[in-house]
């Protein structure tokens, strides 16, 4: 559970604001923390993260997605990071990670608010959209953790996970299944952290697409 005062998001995208668009599109799901629909604030160490979700099939005129990172400051909000996306199409797991430029980089202690949304047509042409959002924050890499990390090599999620890490977990985890499709227990160990936050229903999704944001 979050804790008093933590902020929560949208883990499931729910109905949309127009019958244009797809059903299928409430599927949209944020792989992280949370209960039912809300999603929790999670941590990482990484200064740009990735960030995991799963998308159903989506038609043609349907493929242009958005991410977009604040920083919150207060009562005060800032853009971080805006971008948009063309989405491939195909139902599965994709991963959205933040350009390696250090004018984007988490600031270490500092609340992230992110949005990932799709929207349902030409975004020029109209502003439905289903989405999710969540929120993140970073921590200091700890000489503990480094010392873990290093010992957990290359399953660095079992030492993310014991110290509560959410992000680089999720992200270590499923970079391995990304290049070991075929690995029982990393194949496992994913199925068992996405149940553990209540994914069972796209635990076994494929994964499919990796986005390396540039600028």
């Amino acid at each position: 559970m979050p804790r008093n005062g933590a902020p929560t998001g949208r883990r499931r995208a729910g109905a949309g604001r127009s019958p244009e668009c797809p059903s299928s599109l409430t599927r949209l799901t944020a792989l992280v923390p949370g209960d039912e629909g809300k999603s929790f604030l999670a941590s990482t160490v990484a200064e740009n993260p990735t960030f995991w979700f799963y998308v159903s099939q989506l038609p043609e005129t349907m493929r242009s997605g958005e991410f977009v990172l604040q920083v919150l400051d207060g009562k005060d909000v800032q853009n971080v990071y805006r971008t948009p996306l063309t989405l491939s199409g195909k139902p599965g797991i994709i991963s959205i990670t933040l350009p390696a430029q250090p004018q984007y980089f988490l600031k270490a202690d500092k609340k992230y608010h992110w949005y990932f949304n799709i929207y349902c047509g030409d975004p020029e042409k109209t502003s439905d959209n289903f989405y999710v959002d969540g929120f993140v924050q970073r921590q200091v890499l700890t000489q503990a953790l480094y010392n873990q990390l290093k010992t957990a090599k290359p399953k660095e999620y079992i030492a993310y996970s014991a110290n509560n890490i959410w992000y680089d977990a999720l992200t270590n985890l499923g970079q391995l299944r990304r290049t070991n499709p075929q690995n029982a227990t990393i194949n496992k160990d994913w199925v068992d952290l996405l149940n553990a936050i209540g994914l069972q229903d796209i635990a076994k999704e494929p994964i499919v697409q990796d986005y390396k944001l540039e600028k």
